[in-house]
């Protein structure tokens, strides 16, 4: 191959990847065929790049198919819409044949999408290179004189190392360190879930209470350390083996691109947003990583937010998927804490955007993602801390009277209840709960009042019945008490106490 043709060539090859920001794909072994990529681009996502002596135009049919069609599959494998490829030869001479006809229209295969835009560069032309310049908009120029084959392999010596520099630069973005903190919490979360079972189960509510489950009074009352401590704690094996193998594969990926620090202060911070975000929007008593787990979605999308092209070249789409289907679960099945999961995800996003990336620096960017962090933060914490009313829902209140009943401190539940009962819509649950704390106290006739409220709202609430009879006895109406005793023992033949009770009345 002539020296002309190989400097042209390479010449190109530098103009695309120096210029324009192109990555290698492939270069074949005699080099002459190189293919170039750049996904993130509109209008041209991959040129090739061939060097040839063209001579039949129908050669060059056949060739524009061919590399149709390798740009048909291209575009399969990454899902893409479309497909556009500028198909480039450089060849000596034009082909003796009649050729324009095939390249002034783009190709296009039968059901496909992708095109191929074809050209000629004739190497000893340069102006023939003044399409390549009004595709581009920037100006490539050959230098004057003729070439050396010297010339020609320094062109290409500096072509190549741009391209492999650059592969390299991207590859050491996501080795950047190695998974440490990601194990760490892994460890943490089995054995904090083995300590759980060991004093009373992972899905005793007051057992989770009692290690720091995000409850919300508990909260109010000051014990701040509730928005971490639920990062660690899982309801149940499933909820723990879930955010392990999850933890497993994005904590590792985020702590590689980050380092150990930034993935440890991401996770934190993520999980401290996730439990945040619960607490103001979502009264239920809650656990579990999955904040934390979101905020590692977050920092990933941060990488999209900065590096588009090699977000999408390599992990984008998937994460874009599972971020998409695990946000889908959380607003359609219930129980699941979907605005710790939305708490942490944009607690994950703001505190990458506050350390950002390794060795690298953006103050301006980063001071700004701090001060809005911290707003977002203090506005949230103050939007809660004074609507305390509105956080609390009927398990919580239920959990926490019987803590209270536990305890021995009747009448803190007994308030906590009636005041609960006065805002509506409490269940007849809650009914039966202060009328137990107000048998307690002594408060008899207010037990009787709400006891028979829960059998009107459901006749078989046998507990209910058998109070009943418990207080018509205290007060001596034996006629009563045997008739709710009856009652009781009707609808729980196989309670030996509701038995007694009717023998001892009767």
């Amino acid at each position: 191959m002539a020296v002309q043709e190989d400097y042209v060539f390479w010449k190109l090859a530098d103009y695309f990847i120096s210029e324009h920001g192109y990555r290698m794909i492939q270069l074949s072994g005699d080099q002459d065929e190189l293919w170039l990529e750049r996904m993130e681009d509109k209008n041209i996502k991959a040129i090739r790049l061939l060097k040839y002596d063209l001579d039949w135009s129908n050669w060059m049919q056949r060739d524009i198919e061919v590399t149709a069609e390798k740009a048909e599959s291209v575009r399969n494998q990454l899902g893409k819409r479309e497909m556009p490829v500028l198909n480039i030869y450089v060849s000596a001479y034009l082909p003796v044949d009649d050729y324009e006809f095939r390249i002034t229209d783009p190709f296009m295969p039968e059901n496909g999408k992708a095109s191929v835009q074809s050209m000629i560069i004739e190497s000893g032309k340069p102006e023939s290179l003044h399409a390549v310049e009004e595709i581009f908009e920037k100006q490539l120029t050959l230098p004057s004189g003729n070439y050396t084959e010297m010339d020609a392999d320094a062109l290409k010596h500096t072509a190549l190392s741009k391209a492999v520099k650059t592969a390299k630069k991207e590859k050491e973005m996501f080795n950047f360190g190695k998974p440490f903190f990601t194990f760490i919490f892994m460890v943490i979360q089995v054995a904090v879930f083995l300590l759980l079972e060991a004093m009373g189960g992972s899905t005793d509510t007051s057992t989770l209470i009692k290690y720091g489950a995000k409850f919300n009074p508990l909260i109010i009352d000051g014990e701040w350390w509730r928005f971490l401590t639920p990062i660690v704690l899982h309801i149940g094996l499933l909820h723990l083996l879930m955010n392990t193998l999850a933890l497993f594969y994005l904590g590792s990926a985020v702590e590689r691109v980050y380092g150990n620090l930034r993935f440890l202060f991401i996770y934190l911070a993520a999980g401290f947003g996730g439990t945040l975000a619960s607490f103001v929007f979502s009264p239920a008593l809650s656990a579990g990583a999955s904040g934390a787990i979101f905020g590692c979605f977050g920092a990933l999308l941060y990488f999209g937010l900065i590096y588009p092209g090699l977000f999408f070249r390599t992990m984008g789409f998937n994460i874009l998927a599972v971020l998409g289907i695990n946000l889908a679960f959380g607003f359609t099945i219930p129980g699941i804490d979907n605005a710790g999961h939305i708490g942490g995800l944009i607690g994950g996003f703001l505190a990458t955007g506050i350390v950002h990336f390794p060795k690298k620096k953006k103050p301006l960017l980063q001071l700004l993602f701090l001060a809005g962090t911290f707003c977002l933060a203090a506005g949230l914490m103050k939007y809660g801390f004074n609507e305390p009313g509105r956080l609390l829902n009927e398990q919580t209140a239920m959990v926490m009277a019987e803590e209270h009943i536990n305890d021995e401190e009747f009448e803190k539940a007994r308030l906590m209840l009636a005041d609960f009962i006065e805002e509506g819509n409490a269940s007849p649950e809650v009914y039966f709960l202060l009328s137990y704390t107000e048998i307690k106290v002594g408060r008899l006739k207010e037990a009787e009042e709400h006891l028979l409220h829960v059998i009107k709202e459901d006749a078989s609430f046998h507990e209910a019945h058998y109070n009943l009879a418990l207080i018509y006895l205290e007060e001596k109406q034996p006629e009563k008490a045997r008739n709710h005793a009856q009652k009781a023992a009707d609808l729980q033949p196989d309670q030996e106490e509701y038995q007694k009770l009717l023998n001892q009345i009767e």
